[in-house]
């Protein structure tokens, strides 16, 4: 057995399943394997509190820390690298029965995880040379490609200004968390792009012809079918502005279709 498979075998047993694959046997493995389950559970709460700290902010550590264990049982890493781990959280937190009084945990969730991928890719940047296609290109070829780890975000509920006041503190943070609690008795929902800016990924609010332009991009859509989805009020120009300047473009393609 090689040791991508010891390593899935172990991930099982800590799971519950039978020891199969791993080398110690009997009283002394169950020992062993007790330990390394207890471990790895604080290891789990860990990375899991490292991804969503939006959601553990707002639920509070105790309570984190109970969900992190249950979800750590329900899914449990299938490799040793935990920050790979915890896809499935924001959507199994949605569908938790406990949960059901704040319904906008689960896209908090989304939005956590997001940002922590959007840190987590690769390295780009501009191809300044490709702007010119949008000069004398057809825009049914054209296809505006954002940044590696670019990420939508669209909710039902105030999303970006949760994730905001968590993130003040002192009087600004109490003003902010006011905001928030006016927000969610209006059940007002918020598109967002995850972008980075510089070594940090953030949370830019976008109006609803941004979304729709956005996740036509994202979709792999061409400009002029993008600019079709984005609708009356989109102003392209001032995006295109906006993009160079904050770096939330790779570049201009050419499709092959």
């Amino acid at each position: 057995m090689d040791e991508a498979q010891r390593q899935v075998a172990l991930m099982r047993a800590l799971a519950g399943a039978p020891a199969d694959g791993l080398r110690e046997r009997g009283a002394r493995a169950a020992r062993g394997l007790e330990a390394y389950r207890a471990n790895a559970e604080a290891s789990a709460e860990r990375a899991l509190a490292a991804v969503f700290g939006t959601v553990q902010a707002m639920v509070g550590r105790d309570d984190f820390r109970h969900l992190a264990r249950e979800f750590w049982s329900a899914h449990p890493p299938q490799r040793g690298d935990l920050g790979e781990w915890g896809a499935a959280f924001p959507a199994w937190l949605a569908s938790h029965p406990a949960m059901a009084p704040w319904p906008y945990l689960g896209d908090s969730a989304r939005l956590d995880v997001a940002l922590h991928r959007n840190e987590r890719a690769a390295d780009a940047a501009l191809d300044a040379a490709s702007l010119s296609l949008l000069e004398s290109g057809d825009p049914a070829r054209l296809r505006l490609e954002l940044m590696p780890g670019s990420a939508l975000i669209r909710s039902a509920w105030p999303i970006a200004t949760i994730h905001r006041a968590h993130a003040l503190e002192g009087d600004e943070a109490e003003r902010a968390f006011e905001g928030v609690r006016d927000a969610i008795a209006a059940e007002r929902g918020e598109d967002m792009l995850v972008v980075r800016q510089g070594w940090r990924a953030v949370v830019v609010p976008l109006s609803q012809p941004e979304a729709r332009w956005t996740e036509a991009l994202l979709a792999g859509a061409d400009l002029a079918s993008a600019l079709d989805r984005a609708g009356a009020g989109f102003d392209f120009a001032a995006w295109l502005q906006a993009a160079i300047r904050n770096d939330w473009m790779k570049g201009v393609a050419v499709s092959n279709d």
